[in-house]
Order: structure tokens, then sequence, then C-alpha cells
């Protein structure tokens, strides 16, 4: 009986080939790791603007420690519990900052034709958008925002569970996840909008200086809309009046405050095919 010829198998087949996620990872590692040696070739001017950054941020919670010269309590809450706030919020907005900052640029190449460009390099779009110019001075918002909540940690007199301790690690990058989302859908409304960089700053930038607030400064019906429309109650509020010991004040159910991690989940999801929906609808400007 005649044995079977071999067949011929092209170079590299079988090899597993990476998935969209990963590839797309790999690109934005590739061009960030790009401008990073670019940042890093002007060492001094990468240090000066990123104490830059930590100093203007820092005047954020400079207004808070010079307002409780003259109060003991901001909504109820002590100054360590507000600095609490302060620095989970804080440390999740500039982690989600520093990785998907550059989103609010797309309106730009939408209105001057330059995203077209992105769209005919084999790279996918949203890690060429996500990565563009990366600021590593960013760094700065999340050293500020840690040493912040670092101090409030050392001041506070908590309760500490084993549920506790994993559900603070858990919150920011959650909260960091829940920002990441915002930005991404934010970048996909200005496929149709043109111009909504102030809209999306509104939500992210504006979101994050009311969670370092408690919530009970805040109408009722506002402090809904932040958990029933858009989810920034799960970044930190809700999580850390657990962490507190502190009453929810819509009365959600306690399980609720754990939901952190799956909301994120949630919106990264929504945020993706919002994402693809925008790139579908895209026309060029024709310049």
């Amino acid at each position: 009986m005649a044995e079977a010829e071999p067949r011929a198998v092209a170079p590299g087949a079988g090899a597993r080939t990476p998935g969209p996620v990963a590839e797309s990872v790999r690109a934005y590692g590739l061009v960030v790791a790009m401008w990073m040696r670019s940042t890093m070739a002007y060492r001094t001017s990468f240090v000066m603007t990123a104490l830059g950054n930590f100093a203007a941020t820092g005047l954020d919670f400079v207004t808070i420690v010079l307002m409780f010269s003259h109060i003991h309590a901001l909504g109820g809450f002590t100054l360590p519990e507000v600095a609490f706030l302060y620095g989970t919020a804080s440390t999740s907005f500039g982690l989600a900052d520093l990785l998907m900052g550059s989103m609010d640029r797309l309106g730009r190449r939408v209105r001057d034709g330059t995203f077209d460009t992105l769209l005919l390099r084999p790279v996918p779009v949203l890690a060429q958008v996500a990565a563009d110019r990366f600021a590593l001075r960013r760094l700065g918002r999340i050293l500020q925002g840690g040493m912040v909540l670092g101090w409030a940690l050392l001041r506070l007199d908590l309760d500490w569970t084993p549920l506790k301790v994993m559900l603070l690690p858990a919150t920011l990058l959650a909260g960091a996840a829940i920002f990441c989302a915002v930005f991404v859908a934010g970048a996909a409304f200005q496929f149709w909008a043109g111009d909504a960089a102030e809209v999306q700053s509104s939500v992210t930038y504006g979101g994050n200086t009311m969670l370092q607030y408690p919530p009970g400064l805040f109408s009722r019906e506002l402090v809904r809309g932040v958990t029933f429309v858009v989810p920034l109650a799960f970044v930190n509020w809700l999580p850390a009046l657990r962490i507190l010991g502190r009453p929810d004040p819509l009365g959600l159910p306690g399980w609720v405050d754990f939901l952190s991690p799956a909301v994120a989940v949630l919106c990264c999801a929504l945020a993706g095919l919002a994402w693809r929906a925008g790139i579908r609808s895209y026309r060029s400007t024709g310049s």
C-alpha cells in the first residue's frame, strides 16, 4: 500500500495568530514606547512638566484643606474621609488619563481629515488614537492622588476586614477602567458630533472633581444619574462608603457596593460597541 505523500505546509501555518485584543495591546505598547523614548530624550523638560502637573492637580486638595480650616465637616465627612474620596477618585482618573487621555483629540482629527491616515495603517485604530502623543507627565496626577490616599489611610481609624482590603485595589482598578470606557465612548460620540471635546471633558474631568466630594452634597437626582445612567458612582462613591462605614444616600442593597468590577466590564463592552458604531459611521471630509 503506497504511503501518502506529505503535504507542504506554508511557513507559519498552524501558528496561533494573536486575537484583536492582543494585537491592539501590542500596537498600543509599541506606540507608547515610541513616545516615551521621545519624552525621555529631554529629561529635564519631562521632570519639570511632571512636577508642574503634580503641583497643578495638588491645588485641588489644597482648596479642600483650606476649606476645612473654617469647618469641621463637609457633608458629614471629616477631612481624612474627604481625602479618601479625593485620593481614590484622583488615582483612578489619573490612571485612565494616562492610558486614554489622548482620546479627546479625535474630534480634531475628524474635522481636519487626518483621521483617514489612521485608517490606512495596518494597526488597530483605537490603539493609535489612545496612544497618540502619550504624555508621561500625567504620572504626576497619579502620584499626587496616591499620596493623598496614603495620608488618608494613615489618619483614618477603619475596621479593616479581608473583604475591605481586597475592595480597595479593586476599586482603584475598576474606577480607572470605568473612566477609560467614558473616554472611549466620548471619543466615539465625536464621530457624529464633530466637536464634542468639551462635553467629554465635562463627564471625565468634571466627574473626577465631583467624586472627590461626599455624595450628600449633591441632589438625589444627580446621585441617581451617576449611579444608573453614567455609572461614575461605582468609581469610588459606593465602594468607598462601604470601606468608610458610611450609609448609602440612595439606600441601595449592600451587595451593590461590590459591583464596581462588573460595572467596569459592562462599561468597557458598551464603549467598544459605541466605538465600532462610530468607525462604521465615519465619512471622510474629502479634503
